[in-house]
């Protein structure tokens, strides 16, 4: 289990350093797939299926919806790969700079922490996602506001990444 979570870990932090470095929506929109079925996989992993299934969702059906809008009106002719030297230079500084900060912290980790909630089902009555679950729904109002007003601000962000020097997506068509 240690070595699936370290390789769903790296497979998050590659994919964030390649939404990071790329300025070309299409490869960000690909890096974030990436980020997102990394980061549902490490919830998997800790013991949130449910949790994980319905982020994995969300996304799908809405941010892609926004990148492929976004990526269609910031239509770039020769749009800059992963392999071109600008971003290249770019994943190499930021990769650095995740091995300095990790190497500062390093001390801390230990691998008894990366036990998953549902080791200790035993001990429990419910699995580790139920309570979340019913949490949810009992308070759904209050969530689904923040979900509304966290796609917002995601979207004026999407937007102002994908604006480049032509305008992007905020130019007459």
């Amino acid at each position: 289990m240690t070595y699936i979570m370290s390789l769903f870990l790296l497979g998050l932090v590659l994919g964030l350093v390649a939404v990071a470095s790329n300025p070309s929506p299409y490869f960000a929109a690909l890096g974030l797939v990436v980020v997102a079925g990394m980061g549902c996989g490490v919830l998997v992993g800790h013991g949130g299926p449910f949790l994980s299934l319905v982020l994995f969702l969300i996304y799908l059906g809405g941010m892609l919806v926004v990148f492929a809008y976004s990526a269609a009106l910031a239509a770039e002719p020769f749009p800059e790969g992963w392999g071109s030297r600008p971003v290249l230079l770019y994943m190499i500084m930021y990769l650095v700079g995740v091995l300095v900060i990790s190497s500062s912290v390093w001390s801390g980790w230990y691998e008894a922490s990366w036990i998953p909630g549902d080791e200790f089902g035993d001990f429990s009555v419910f699995r580790g996602d139920i309570g979340g679950v019913a949490f949810m729904y009992s308070v759904g109002g209050g969530m689904l506001v923040l979900s509304a007003w966290v796609l917002l601000l995601t979207l004026f962000v999407v937007l102002e990444l994908t604006r480049g020097l032509s305008r992007g997506t905020l130019r007459a068509v």
